[in-house]
This record gives C-alpha cells, sequence and structure tokens, in this order.
C-alpha cells in the first residue's frame, strides 16, 4: 500500500501540474461548462481510449496517458462545477482554482486509500481496458443521473462518480508507467 500511495502522489503530480499550467494557458475559461459538458468530455476521452485498444489505431497521437490524465483533470473540474454551480461569468483565480484540485484531490486519495484497504488493491490485477470500461460505465451512469436532474433511489450520486473515474484513471496511469519501465 505504502508504494501505491507514492505512485497515487506521483501521478496525481503530474495531472495538477497540467492543469496548472492550461490554467495559465486559458484561465478558468472551463468555469462556463455545466456538469453534464465535463461529463460529455470524459465521455469522449474514454471513447476514443477504447477505440484506440480494439483497433490498435491512434490517428491523432494524444498517448494514453495524456487521455487518463484528462479525464482526471476534467473530473476534478466537474466536482468544482457540483459543488459551486457553473455561471458565464464566474472565474477563479490561479489560487481558488488550485484551492479546490489540492481539496479535491486529497479527497480523491483518501477514498483510494479506503477502497484498497477493502478491496486488497484489486485494481493491481486488472487490465487497463478494463480500467477504461468501468470509466466508460461510471460516465453512462452519470448521464442518466443527469438525466433524472440528480435524482437516485439507491444509488451513489454523481460525485462519487466522478471521484472513482479519477481513481481509475489514475490506476491506469500508474499502469502505464510501470509498463515504460
Amino acid at each position: 500500500m505504502k508504494s501505491t500511495s507514492i505512485e497515487y502522489t506521483n501521478v496525481m503530480n503530474v495531472c495538477r501540474e497540467i492543469f496548472l499550467k492550461k490554467s495559465k494557458d486559458y484561465g478558468t475559461s472551463w468555469r462556463i461548462l455545466r456538469p453534464s459538458s465535463l461529463t460529455d468530455q470524459i465521455f469522449i476521452k474514454a471513447q476514443r481510449i477504447r477505440t484506440i485498444q480494439e483497433t490498435g489505431e491512434n490517428k491523432v497521437g494524444e498517448t494514453f496517458e495524456d487521455a487518463f490524465t484528462s479525464i482526471v483533470n476534467y473530473c476534478i473540474m466537474a466536482i468544482i462545477q457540483v459543488r459551486n454551480g457553473a455561471e458565464t461569468n464566474d472565474e477563479l483565480t490561479s489560487v481558488e482554482a488550485t484551492e479546490f484540485y489540492e481539496r479535491i484531490s486529497r479527497e480523491a486519495f483518501l477514498l483510494m486509500e479506503n477502497k484498497n484497504h477493502d478491496y486488497g488493491e484489486a485494481w493491481r490485477d486488472m487490465r487497463i481496458s478494463s480500467l477504461t470500461d468501468l470509466i466508460l460505465t461510471k460516465v453512462l451512469r452519470i448521464k442518466q443521473i443527469e438525466d433524472n436532474n440528480g435524482k437516485t433511489l439507491v444509488s451513489e450520486g454523481i460525485e462519487g462518480n466522478y471521484f472513482d473515474m479519477i481513481n481509475y484513471s489514475i490506476f491506469a496511469l500508474i499502469h502505464l508507467n510501470s509498463e515504460v519501465k
């Protein structure tokens, strides 16, 4: 578990660095996006990964690492939007955006530690393709919940699904990093 915590933190640091650099380039223009739009962005990334996994052909050149990193960052943005609303002219300062990012990434880390304890790090024996499928399943669940105006009968809510996708993406990135070595 100690190595998972270190690997997880290293991957999250890369995701954070990309988020911060893009925030410098674009500001927080993503604040205009409704959570449903971010859900669709996550769907596009995950579907692209699955298509390439199935066909073995990548015509755009974006790596799996790039796509999974984007999923992590889109999920964090979506959680920010769910918690704070999506407003047309509601920019965040870079400090505010970083604070939100840090808070959510800490929550995701704690969730990972708790689930890893209970599941015995079962993700280590999973294929990246299975993690991709789980992400797509979570996206479709979120889309259904969004179509139901956020109402569920017995299911976890939208945030829980976003958090799971963050962790599945980080697990995929850990797998990809270990393949490179």
